[in-house]
């Protein structure tokens, strides 16, 4: 029979996917390079400089992005309204993008201290970003017939992983290969994500049609922006009409907001336990591309028109029962240095600290000069602890430790000096030159942080003198240390046996797909997007209660492939299956509502992390709390009746006045029956009400 088309060519139809999915491959590289990757650390490091301390520049960065994500939540549904009322969906969409991109170039002019224009630019650029996902999302049922917007979905998801993953590899190789000079490389990236996103954009704004909207027919004296008002207003009046998709709307709230805080903490959290620089950053690249395949699965498992689910489904199931199973089997049977079992703590050793953090104050760090001591009362904002000061050529402070990695944080400011760096009484060396720390800086800053390795574990002594050459602009040779860490031992491990054991569970699960693809399909038959979705966030409620036990390098590497199986998939079939639930004709409106509840949840699983942190003390319980938004969200989405909230969405776009066809075939194009159940009395009039007497719509001859 074939995948119907929505009576376009199946060349004309595939154009349109096509293009749909390349604005995902688009604007990802705003999400993963801007949002995650370099302008978090840019701004604290460069552009916060001018704020009293790091972790000021840290706040600071996060109430920006809480001001971005309240903007996007409270302008989406209005702005979505505006694009039915109007039928404008393709306008929006390209203005939105258009400031997006002119404000993510811009971050250009950003240099040292800048913290301000950082700070608007961003959230400005959010904006863009954030409301022009909205008609982006909008579009997805004028796009796919319904019974094909799971793997539509899926295939814009996949597109977005590898298109933001490419322009991660380029920003990387700019700031790797440009000029260190005023931050050339990070500045040059940000112009290559505006540059992306506008080009891969063009195909969308030019290759799709404006699709059919309830639109509204003003009467004098009347705005697009008052009717769109009333509209919310009427739409909020008559919610419970729509039963099946608030229900919906909740449980998203839900578990997305569980999904949001993995992949916003799951680098702290490694960070946290210890892990390497190598893991956190390859775990992230490693999600990100082999997300890919899986969200593609994850797409084609529900397409009934598929001839391999089976085989998905069972490659799909090993996956995800073997990578847990086989990650903890080896994590406690193979060697310790293999898999990075944690060595045991240091400890203290005479007058050596072992691991720990401490007072610079500690009276077996031995002082040479005019030290004294600075409580943090009488310190400048920014200082987070007592500091210890001295401010003469040749002051020495020495920390001996047991350990093998070191840090400290210290001030900066315009008296600041010049320090020589000591390891057991040697230079120390790094890059082939002997370490000095400038402290210079025209304003004063508190909690910088150093961070210094020995060449072996065992006992040793860090010291910092204050030498003789200044910095130029410097008034003085002030030198002053806040706290002090004696770092974990290093975990070692052996990324080939775990690359080699990874590839051996994809070896595996193709073995069986082949081997048991047939003997599925009864059981892929019965999947739906609304069971696949509970699919994902029972092995996401694995992923939370297996994050409270993870203590190995290994699980994290196997952790992070079990979140790239689901993440892809769990989003992208939440957007199509919310899409079957709402108002074709009014999708501008609904997905305004749909990215209201996904910025203003942004904050319940940060907040239920920080606040379990704060009890317990530290993260672990708090990545198992997580384990809570999965199940609650699971409960309410299995209480989700699909049809009928399909039938309540169909019922909706038959009676909205005047509404096209959108092309031959009427509803029957969005897989929508075209004779739909008898309604209970008044529900016809209750959906009508939601338009009112003026909607109307284009021709059923215009454009989709």
């Amino acid at each position: 029979m074939g995948r119907r088309t929505a009576g376009l060519k199946r060349a004309e139809y595939n154009k349109r996917v096509q293009a749909w999915s390349l604005y995902d491959w688009a604007n990802s590289a705003f999400a993963v390079v801007v949002l995650a990757a370099v302008l978090p650390t840019y701004f604290v490091d460069v552009a916060g400089t001018s704020l009293a301390s790091p972790a000021t520049a840290a706040a600071y960065w996060a109430i920006i992005i809480a001001i971005s994500l309240a903007l996007v939540a409270v302008l989406a549904p209005l702005v979505g309204t505006m694009s039915d009322v109007m039928r404008g969906k393709k306008y929006f969409l390209a203005f939105f993008t258009l400031v997006g991109v002119a404000a993510t170039g811009s971050l250009f002019l950003v240099s040292t201290g800048d913290w301000q224009l950082a700070g608007a630019l961003f959230i400005v650029g959010r904006l863009g970003f954030g409301l022009a996902n909205v008609f982006y999302d909008s579009l997805l049922p004028h796009v796919a017939v319904e019974e094909d917007q799971d793997r539509v979905s899926a295939r814009g998801y996949a597109f977005g992983y590898l298109g933001g993953g490419i322009l991660l590899v380029i920003a990387v190789a700019l700031i790797l290969t440009l000029p260190d000079e005023d931050n050339l490389g990070v500045r040059a990236a940000f112009v290559a994500v505006a540059a992306w996103w506008a080009l891969f954009s063009i195909p969308l704004l030019r290759g799709l049609p404006e699709p059919p909207a309830a639109a509204a027919k003003l009467a004098a004296g009347t705005s697009v922006m008052g009717t769109s008002l009333r509209r919310l207003r009427t739409t909020f009046a008559n919610i419970r009409t729509y039963r099946e998709l608030s229900k919906f709307l909740f449980a998203f709230l839900l578990y997305d907001n569980g999904i949001g805080t993995v992949i916003a903490l799951a680098v702290v959290y490694g960070a946290e336990l210890g892990f390497g620089t190598l893991e956190l950053i390859g775990a992230l690249v490693l999600v990100q591309f082999v997300g890919i395949p899986f969200t593609l699965m994850f797409g084609a498992v529900t397409d009934r028109e598929s001839r391999r689910r089976g085989h998905i489904l069972t490659l799909l199931l090993v996956n995800i029962i073997a990578i847990p199973a086989l990650g903890i089997t080896a994590a406690y049977t193979l060697e310790r240095d293999s898999v990075g079992r944690p060595d045991p703590a240091f400890a203290t050793v005479g007058p050596f600290v072992g691991e720990g953090e401490y007072d610079s104050t500690v009276n077996s760090f031995t002082r040479t000069g005019d030290w004294r001591v600075i409580g943090q009362d009488d310190l400048p904002a920014g200082a987070r602890s007592d500091y210890l000061a001295a401010g003469t050529v040749g002051s020495r402070l020495d920390i001996p430790f047991n350990g093998q990695r070191i840090t400290f944080n210290h001030s900066e400011g315009a008296d600041h000096g010049t320090w020589e760096v000591l390891m057991d009484g040697a230079p120390l060396i790094e890059d082939g030159e002997p370490v000095v720390i400038d402290a210079y800086r025209p304003t004063i800053r508190f909690e910088v942080p150093e961070e210094f390795e020995a060449a072996a574990e065992g006992t040793h002594t860090l010291s910092l003198v204050t030498t003789a050459v200044p910095n130029p602009e410097s008034i003085g040779s002030v030198i002053a240390i806040g706290q002090i860490e004696v770092l974990p031992p290093v975990r070692t491990s052996d990324l080939g046996l775990i690359l080699g054991l990874l590839g051996a569970v994809v070896t595996a699960s193709l073995v069986a797909a082949a081997i048991f693809g047939r003997r599925l399909e009864y059981l892929a038959d019965r999947l739906d997007s609304k069971r696949t979705i509970l699919l994902t966030l029972a092995v996401y409620t694995g992923i939370a209660v297996w994050g409270y036990f993870l203590d190995t390098v290994i699980e994290f590497w196997f952790l992070a492939w079990a979140v790239a199986i689901v993440q892809g998939g769990s989003q992208a079939l939440s957007r199509s299956l919310y899409s079957n639930l709402a108002p074709a004709s009014q999708s501008g409106e609904f997905f305004g509502f749909f990215t209201a509840v996904a910025r203003f949840g942004a904050i319940i699983g940060p907040l239920l992390f920080a606040g379990a942190v704060a009890v317990f003390g530290n993260s672990r319980p708090a990545v198992a709390s997580l384990a809570g938004l999965f199940v609650l969200g699971g409960i309410l989405l299995s209480r989700v009746d699909v049809d009928a909230g399909r039938n309540t969405a169909a019922y909706h776009d038959l009676t909205a006045l005047s509404y096209p066809r959108h092309v031959e075939g009427g509803l029957a194009n969005y897989g929508r029956p075209e004779s739909l159940p008898e309604a209970s009395q008044g529900f016809t009039e209750r959906i009508r009400a939601l338009d009112g007497a003026e909607v109307t719509g284009a021709g059923d001859n215009d454009e989709l």
